[in-house]
């Protein structure tokens, strides 16, 4: 069977204009894992709330972080394609969960090409129901519909990989290079204390009351939580990190049921106001750098951070298409494609 790549990243919308903001928001908005709630109550909050007010802010946002070559996420999740493709002997497309370039489009790519058994590579390291199942559960709808020949392989989430938190780590000793960092803070995206539970395979383990995450279980495949700590935990290992000089974070909450904790933007301010001068930021649940990390990050908070009384702040980059990450993402593909 002729094998084939199909890397898969969360999405952008087309432009920065507030329609297609609110086209984008409105298909990612709407997925049942992201806005966990009955389709009817789901509707009314996204497109009877939400989306009327949402996207002209969100537009905003965008137009701040949007490059002369298109969305950020896009072009360098691009990137990263061309640079793995010229290391591999597999084609390899790409596609977005949301927006464009699609799931379907990137199979139908790859049906093109004569590939029969596809590596799907959500490009996120953690696994979350809001992520990596919401993209393997769209991806086996469209392969039962319009690709029923083809078989698909999913590489699992690569938060504990070695070759991963050695390129995360080294890429941050890098960054960290040019600038005297008082604290780092490893910061990730949020989601609803609800889906924690959700994913627990065990239905009993998770607690999210400070030890269920460190104490072990079958229920850690797939819980967010655990592995976003276990993420920092070998990256601060690695970097022989001095406790007191890293936490962990959590960002970009929405609604008013609990999400997980502690909060970014209070924990920021807070650093601040303890007296951390120059502090530096990582974003490990992001391969490519997107709205969360160059906007929300590297603009808002580090316009807080200093409002608070912090002096220096630091947005690490994202892995992107870091030449020692697209090393380790063929090597990978390379294993599986000669397995």
């Amino acid at each position: 069977m002729k094998k084939g790549v199909l890397l898969i990243n969360l999405g952008s919308p087309d432009s920065t204009s507030v329609k297609d903001v609110k086209k984008y928001l409105d298909e990612f908005l709407m997925d049942e894992r992201v806005i966990d709630v009955p389709y009817l109550l789901r509707a009314f909050l996204v497109k009877g709330i939400i989306l009327n007010t949402r996207p002209k802010k969100s537009a905003e946002a965008y137009k701040k972080i949007w490059w002369p070559e298109g969305s950020p996420l896009i072009v360098l999740s691009e990137r990263l394609q061309n640079k793995v493709q010229q290391n591999v002997s597999v084609p390899v497309e790409l596609a977005m969960r949301y927006g464009s370039p699609s799931i379907e489009k990137g199979l139908q790519e790859l049906n093109n090409k004569g590939v029969e058994e596809v590596l799907l590579i959500p490009l996120y390291p953690q696994f979350a129901m809001a992520t990596t199942e919401t993209i393997l559960v769209l991806a086996e709808k469209i392969r039962k519909k319009n690709f029923p020949n083809m078989e698909f392989t999913v590489l699992p989430a690569f938060y504990n990989q070695k070759d991963y938190i050695r390129d995360l780590s080294n890429a941050i000793k890098r960054s960290l290079e040019s600038f005297d960092s008082d604290y780092l803070l490893f910061s990730y995206h949020g989601v609803p204390e609800r889906h924690i539970k959700k994913s627990d395979v065990t239905q009993s383990h998770c607690k999210i009351d400070g030890t269920c995450c460190n104490t072990p279980s079958k229920a850690h495949d797939f819980c967010y939580r655990h592995q976003c700590y276990e993420t920092t935990k070998q990256v601060a290992e690695f970097l022989g990190l001095a406790e007191g000089t890293y936490s962990t974070s959590f960002q970009s909450r929405l609604g008013k049921d609990p999400w997980l904790q502690p909060y970014t933007d209070a924990t920021i301010d807070g650093l601040a106001q303890k007296g951390i001068k120059n502090l530096a930021v990582v974003t490990p649940a992001f391969v490519s750098d997107c709205l969360e990390t160059l906007e929300e990050i590297g603009m808002e908070a580090a316009h807080s951070f200093k409002e608070n009384g912090g002096e220096n702040f630091l947005a690490i980059p994202c892995l992107n298409d870091n030449d020692d990450w697209v090393k380790t993402l063929s090597r990978w593909i390379d294993q599986w494609a000669l397995a």
